[in-house]
C-alpha cells in the first residue's frame, strides 16, 4: 500500500534547501499511498536543530498583530498584543500538574496568516489580508518545488496548536479559489494519528502516525479528501521531547539562510510548551495565477463541506463539536 515517491530533485538547489533548514532533496525519503494519488508523505527532511526556528516563530512571532488567533474573539486586543511575553515565565515555571492555570499561549488554538481564513463563512476575502510570512514563504516554495510544484505561492497559513486532549474533527479544505496547487502541512512536537478519508465523509480512511518534523502534501486527487486528527500521543521514543527536537539550531547558518539563531531561553519556553503539545503548520494558495476574488455579493457558498474547524474538540468539554453537514 505505501510506495516511495520520486521528488523533483533538480527543482531545489542544495543551496535554497540550506537556507530553509533543509537536507538536500536527493537525501529526502518521500511515500506514497495507493488509493490516493497526488498524496506525499516526507518524513523529517530538516537538518538537524531547524525545526526549532519554525517552532519558535508559531509561538513567538505568528501569533503578533496583525496576524488573527483564536483569542481574538474573547479578548481585547491589547490583551492579546504579546502573548510570548504574558506566557513566557509562567511556562518556564510550569509543572505537571493539570490544575495550574493555564497561560494565554496554551489557550492558543489556531492563528492564520496572509489571506485569513473566515471561520464562519468558510471563505477568504480581498480585503482581510496581511503580509504571509517570508521565512514561512520560502520553505513552502521549496517543498512544494520538490514535490514538483514550481511557482507555488504561499498566501494562506492555518496554523493549529494541539494539546493532549486536543483532535480536529472530520473536514476537506477546499475554500481556496485554486484547487490545483497542493496543500502542505508540517507537524513539530508530540505525534498524533492522521485520518486520511475519501471524497465523501462515509468512506472509511486510512490512519497514519505525524511525528515531529514530518512534512505531508496534499495535491491532486488527494486535494480535496476529508480528513481528520482524532488523537495526540506523546512521541514514541517515551522521552519529554523527540530526539529531532533536543539538538540546537546550528550558530553558523549559511548565507541567506531564512533562519534566526535562538537563545536558550526562548528555546526553554517552547521546549517546555511542545512536551504536551504538537504544532501543525497548513500553507495553501489562495488564488490561481492572475485570479482575483469574485464579488461578495456574488457567492453565498452554499452546500459547502466543512474546512479546517476552529474548535479542537476538547476531552473535557464535549460542547465543541466539529462542524457537521
Amino acid at each position: 500500500q505505501v510506495f516511495r515517491s520520486q521528488l523533483s530533485i533538480s527543482s531545489v538547489s542544495d543551496q535554497d534547501a540550506y537556507r530553509a533548514g533543509l537536507q538536500p532533496v536527493s537525501q529526502w525519503k518521500a511515500y506514497g499511498l495507493s488509493g490516493y494519488p497526488g498524496f506525499i508523505f516526507i518524513p523529517n527532511p530538516f537538518l538537524p536543530g531547524c525545526q526549532r526556528h519554525w517552532v519558535k516563530q508559531c509561538l513567538k512571532l505568528y501569533p503578533e498583530k496583525p496576524n488573527v488567533c483564536n483569542l481574538d474573539l474573547h479578548m481585547a486586543p491589547e490583551k492579546t498584543a504579546d502573548l510570548w511575553g504574558q506566557s513566557k515565565e509562567q511556562l518556564k515555571r510550569k509543572g505537571s500538574s493539570k490544575r495550574e492555570p493555564r497561560s494565554l499561549l496554551e489557550k492558543l488554538r489556531w492563528v492564520t496568516l496572509g489571506y485569513h481564513y473566515n471561520w464562519d463563512t468558510k471563505k477568504y476575502s480581498a480585503n482581510h489580508h496581511t503580509p504571509f510570512p517570508s521565512d514561512l514563504a520560502f520553505l513552502s516554495e521549496q517543498v512544494a518545488a520538490a514535490c514538483g510544484f514550481r511557482g507555488f505561492q504561499a498566501q494562506a497559513g492555518i496554523l493549529n496548536y494541539y494539546h493532549f486532549d486536543s483532535s480536529l474533527g472530520i473536514h476537506v479544505d477546499e475554500s481556496e479559489l485554486d484547487h490545483s496547487r497542493p496543500l502542505l502541512s508540517f507537524s513539530f512536537g508530540q505525534s498524533s494519528i492522521f485520518l486520511l478519508g475519501g471524497l465523501k465523509r462515509e468512506e472509511a480512511p486510512t490512519a497514519m502516525f505525524m511525528h515531529s518534523g514530518d512534512i505531508m502534501v496534499m495535491s491532486g486527487f488527494s486535494r480535496l479528501l476529508y480528513h481528520a486528527v482524532p488523537r495526540v500521543l506523546p512521541n514514541p521514543e517515551g522521552t519529554a521531547l523527540p530526539s529531532c527536537l533536543e539538538q540546537a539550531l546550528p550558530a553558523d547558518l549559511p548565507a541567506g539562510s531564512v533562519l534566526e539563531p535562538s537563545s536558550d531561553e526562548d528555546w526553554q519556553v517552547c521546549a517546555k510548551y511542545l512536551q504536551s503539545s504538537r504544532i501543525n503548520m497548513t500553507i495553501r494558495q489562495v488564488l490561481a495565477e492572475g485570479q482575483k476574488f469574485p464579488e461578495e455579493s456574488g457567492t453565498n457558498g452554499k452546500g459547502q463541506a466543512p474546512s479546517e474547524d476552529s474548535c479542537h474538540e476538547n476531552s473535557k468539554s464535549k460542547r465543541h463539536k466539529p462542524n457537521t453537514v
